[in-house]
């Protein structure tokens, strides 16, 4: 921890005190941080202007960043039928149907994603208090409930992210890591930013984009200047 903490400080002295940076500056400052010897995560932190007290300025989506989130990533599929032999051709680590949801329910959960069809929906939604929990549960909106069960293989494995806004209109999600350079970090995050961009309720007044900034494992957050993700990002 004390390591830690000292490396933190030196690179808190890199970051210019109530400084707004435009995302490019951002994400280059953030590559000449004192790193730790393992390849740390890159996160996006975001304020919005949405109200979460309000059930229609609910905000939630996902997106396949174009470089991944630099991790492999476990998927299982609950299916039945020729649905089985398609997940199995397009990836999917664990297959199967009453057999995985008898394992689930034993506790087994050595696996990052769970997608299933509509049709096995009512025997899954039983697992919803052990799968709930860790943030597991499928779901239509974020294309893991689905028939298109090739697709969504392909799609977990590739890097999809998902994002969600809390109780205090915070959003927070990765966009990759330190090794992925300048170029793939870019091109992550403005996908995810365009992503977030498409989820705005339409009740929602104002800035959307209330704050931005962007930190790694060993580093303090480093604030975007939100006027120039209008201009390079949303062309506004």
């Amino acid at each position: 921890m004390k390591k830690r903490s000292k490396k933190y400080a030196e690179n808190r002295k890199k970051v210019a005190e109530n400084k707004k940076y435009s995302y490019s500056e951002a994400l280059k400052l953030l590559l000449e941080m004192n790193r730790s010897k393992f390849d740390e995560t890159m996160d996006v932190g975001i304020r919005l202007g949405a109200d979460p007290k309000q059930s229609d300025q609910q905000v939630r989506g996902a997106v396949v960043l174009p470089h991944g989130v630099g991790k492999s990533v476990r998927v299982v599929v609950i299916t039945k039928g020729e649905k089985e032999k398609e997940a199995q051709d397009n990836g999917a680590d664990f297959v199967g149907n009453q057999d995985i949801i008898e394992k689930i329910q034993g506790g087994w959960l050595e696996f990052d994603k769970l997608i299933t069809t509509p049709d096995m929906m009512g025997s899954v939604s039983k697992l919803g208090k052990v799968l709930g929990p860790k943030g597991l549960m499928p779901n239509p909106k974020l294309g893991t409930v689905t028939f298109e069960i090739g697709n969504a293989v392909k799609n977990e494995k590739k890097g999809k992210v998902e994002f969600r806004m809390d109780k205090t209109a915070n959003l927070h999600t990765v966009i990759g890591k330190a090794s992925f350079g300048y170029e793939k970090l870019k091109e992550n995050f403005e996908a995810l930013l365009e992503a977030i961009i498409k989820q705005k309720p339409s009740s929602a007044k104002g800035a959307f984009l209330r704050t931005v900034a962007v930190s790694s494992t060993q580093s303090p957050g480093i604030t975007i200047d939100v006027s120039s993700l209008n201009k390079d990002i949303l062309h506004e």
